[in-house]
Order: C-alpha cells, then sequence, then structure tokens
C-alpha cells in the first residue's frame, strides 16, 4: 500500500484552539448526556485555585532571568490535588487550567482519592544549563510551596521533568519546612522513595488499555500494526510493550520528526539511534515523515503520545487506526471526537488511557506515607487491575449512555466529583 506523504493544508488549526475551551467542552457534552443539576455544572466547570508567578533565576554567566510560572487546582473535593509540573516554552495558564480539569476527571474515573491539578513554568529546558534548572525548579517551587503538601497539592514529572526536578523541589519544600516530606511530590529517584515501575506507568498503563479493549472489540494484537507519535518516557514504553505483545511497531515520532516502515521497526536500534543523533529522523531503513503525517500512516492502533491538539477536524478523517489509545493529554478535539464514532473508530481517552502515570504516582504516595516499599511486580499487578476494572466501567457506561468513550469517562468522573461535592456540601 503506498502512503500519500504530501503535506496537508491546515496542518496547524490545531494548535489554535484553545485548550481550556476544549476540556470545558468536553465536560458539558458529557454534563448534559448525564442530566447534571445547573448548580453543579457551574461549581466543576470553575478551577478553585490559580496562582501565577514570575520570579527571577540567577544565570551561570551571572545575568537574571525572569520566568513566568503557575499552579492550578481544579477540585479537591475528592481529596489532596495531584498533578505534574512541565517546563515547555508554550506553558500558558489556559493548558494548566485545561490540564488540571483533566486530573480532576482522570483521578476519578480510576477512583483515586484525588483531585486534580497541574502546573507549569514558560521555559525551554533545553536551552538551560544543569545549574541553571536546577535554580529555576528551586525557585519555583519556593513560589508555590504555600499551596503544596503531601495531605494538600502532590506534584508530579510531566513534559520534560523528570525524577532529578522532582527531587530538588522535594528539597526545596523540605528545606522550608524543616524536615523531609517524601511524600510531597511522587516520580522521586528510587533511592529518596520513588516506587518500583513509575517511569514506565504511563505507557504501561496504556498498553494494558489497548489490551482490555481488543479483546472488547474481536482485534488480534499479534497481527496489528502500531503507531506512536511521541518517542519520549510514554511513547517509548508504550512502542516497546506493543512490540512485545506481538503488535508490529511501523511509525514512531518525536518532536522533530517521525519515521515509517511498513515492515516494523527495529525499537531498540531506533532508540540507539535518538541517543547518538538526537532524534528518530534519519533512521536507516525508514522513511522520514512529519509528525502530520505519522497520524495519517496506514496502522490498526494509533497511540498519540507527544503534545495535545493533535488530532481535529481538519485530519480526523483520514486516520486510518481502528482504535486510538491517548497517551497524551488532549490530544484530540470534540470534533474529532464525533467523526471517529461516525467512522466507527473506538477511541480510549486520555482520562483514561494515560491514567497508568496517576495512578502508580498514588501508589508511590502510599508508600511514602507509610515507609514501606512494594516490588515492581506488585505495582504492576495492581496498575493492571485497576486499569481492567476502569475500562470495564467506562465501556459499560459507555453502552448505557450511548456516547463514545471519552464521554463515557468524563460521564464516570464527573458523578463521582459531583457526588463527593454533594455529600460535602457548601463552606460556610
Amino acid at each position: 500500500m503506498s502512503v500519500n506523504l504530501a503535506t496537508k493544508p491546515g496542518s496547524v488549526e490545531h494548535r489554535e484552539r484553545d485548550l481550556y475551551e476544549t476540556a470545558v467542552e468536553q465536560y458539558h457534552i458529557a454534563a448534559d448526556a448525564m442530566g447534571l443539576e445547573d448548580s453543579m455544572r457551574r461549581i466543576l466547570a470553575h478551577c478553585q485555585r490559580e496562582v501565577t508567578v514570575s520570579f527571577p533565576v540567577e544565570m551561570d554567566d551571572g545575568s537574571v532571568e525572569v520566568y513566568t510560572g503557575h499552579r492550578v487546582q481544579h477540585n479537591n473535593g475528592p481529596g489532596p490535588t495531584k498533578g505534574g509540573i512541565r517546563y515547555h516554552q508554550s506553558v500558558t495558564l489556559s493548558e494548566v487550567k485545561a490540564l488540571a480539569m483533566w486530573m480532576t476527571w482522570k483521578c476519578a474515573v480510576v477512583g483515586l482519592p484525588f483531585g486534580g491539578a497541574k502546573g507549569g513554568v514558560t521555559v525551554n529546558p533545553k536551552l538551560l544549563s544543569q545549574n541553571e534548572l536546577q535554580n529555576l525548579t528551586r525557585r519555583y517551587t519556593a513560589e508555590i510551596s504555600f499551596m503544596i503538601g503531601p495531605t494538600k497539592d502532590i506534584p508530579a514529572p510531566d513534559v520534560n521533568t523528570n525524577p532529578q526536578i522532582m527531587a530538588w523541589l522535594m528539597d526545596t519544600y523540605s528545606m522550608n519546612v524543616g524536615y523531609s516530606v517524601p511524600g510531597v511530590v511522587t516520580g522521586k529517584p528510587i533511592v529518596l522513595g520513588g516506587s518500583e515501575g513509575r517511569s514506565e506507568a504511563t505507557g504501561r498503563g496504556c498498553v494494558f488499555a489497548i489490551q482490555e479493549a481488543v479483546q472488547e472489540i474481536g482485534m488480534n494484537l499479534t497481527s496489528t500494526k502500531t503507531v506512536v507519535q511521541g518517542f519520549g518516557n510514554a511513547g517509548s514504553v508504550a512502542a516497546r510493550l506493543m512490540s512485545e505483545t506481538g503488535s508490529s511497531v511501523v511509525g514512531v515520532s518525536d518532536s522533530q520528526g517521525g519515521i515509517y516502515n511498513a515492515k516494523g521497526l527495529d525499537l531498540a536500534a531506533v532508540s540507539a539511534h535518538k541517543d547518538r543523533t538526537g532524534s528518530v529522523i534519519g533512521f536507516d531503513g525508514a522513511q522520514d515523515v512529519t509528525n502530520e503525517e505519522l497520524l495519517e500512516l496506514p496502522c490498526d492502533i494509533l497511540i498519540p503520545a507527544a503534545m495535545e491538539g493533535q488530532l481535529g477536524a481538519h485530519n480526523a478523517g483520514r486516520v486510518t487506526a481502528k482504535l486510538i489509545a491517548e497517551a497524551a493529554n488532549g490530544p484530540t478535539s470534540p470534533e474529532a471526537d464525533a467523526i471517529f464514532r461516525e467512522n466507527g473508530v473506538l477511541l480510549l481517552p486520555d482520562v483514561f488511557a494515560n491514567a497508568g502515570g496517576v495512578t502508580v504516582s498514588y501508589f508511590e504516595w502510599v508508600q511514602a506515607l507509610q515507609a514501606f516499599p512494594w516490588t515492581e511486580a506488585q505495582v504492576n499487578e495492581r496498575l493492571q487491575q485497576v486499569m481492567s476494572k476502569s475500562f470495564a466501567a467506562v465501556y459499560g457506561t459507555a453502552q448505557k449512555y450511548r456516547v463514545h468513550m471519552r464521554t463515557a469517562a468524563l460521564i464516570r468522573a464527573v458523578e463521582r466529583v459531583a457526588d463527593f461535592t454533594r455529600v460535602r456540601g457548601i463552606y460556610p
């Protein structure tokens, strides 16, 4: 089968849509389907707390740069808020608000005792030295320290952040309160109380979700072709695990572009090539494609594992996959959701499909509070149980309300958060 690699017009349409508007629109679609009362609809449509900080950072050459960061808590009805911190040059308050709302629904879908939060700093961390990155992290932590804590709001890694950054965040918070508080963050290095299995949790949870879905739709994984957009932590793990299940991974990409081989990719060789060159593009034996083209490659399973806003009305009709699992946050617009449903595509939404990361973050938080570590086998087994149970619940809701899986997942989540809100009441 030939592949048309011509650049499609309108490929940047998805970048122009306000992400928070998308999140609220998705929420209202679910609220309509479940008949949510007006007062509760208004409460859950807003973020409870939004903080924006501007702070100076001393650079290696002695100069000072000022950066802007955000921390948003959407809803603390279910318990402490939980959500990652990202470092990226495109971070905006609107983006962080949307991600915080999605985190509330994500935690509720899989039954975690957390509300949703998110944080971010508008910066390109690849332009900073390790020392400058540490200075930025510690100052940002100091600016938001009043609103985080192991029983208040628990940050975690996200785009361009990692266990080392979480270690600096934990140390800064701990120094300010005067004692070590490992439970203030998750995604920490193992030596500081991190959890076995956490680094692979998002990608592994996504594959667990796919394994549940293919049983429902009668798809044999060993005869499928998979495309993964994004070859970072979640995407590379998902690609490797899909290959281990017997699926042929024919396309992967990173921020610079993608590669395609209809006969399948040698993922170990691709990883080695990326480590050596900084990108998957230019890999010998594969054809270079753009990230936009990658989404439209011939495949059975598509895993968007990059940034938000990748699938919209401009390209959804050209997606060939029959199963889409969102390892990224917010890659699909409501218009694309409607197109996929009309075309018979089963889409596993982000608030379910990438919930493996926050689920194992919850496990890490529990281990920190108990000072009792679990083995990686225990973590993975419990994660699979959560994903299996959650898929059955979301799929059943989709059948009951005759809606697609995103709306079904949001119905499940909104029902749970609304119940917490009703029982707790309004203070004062």
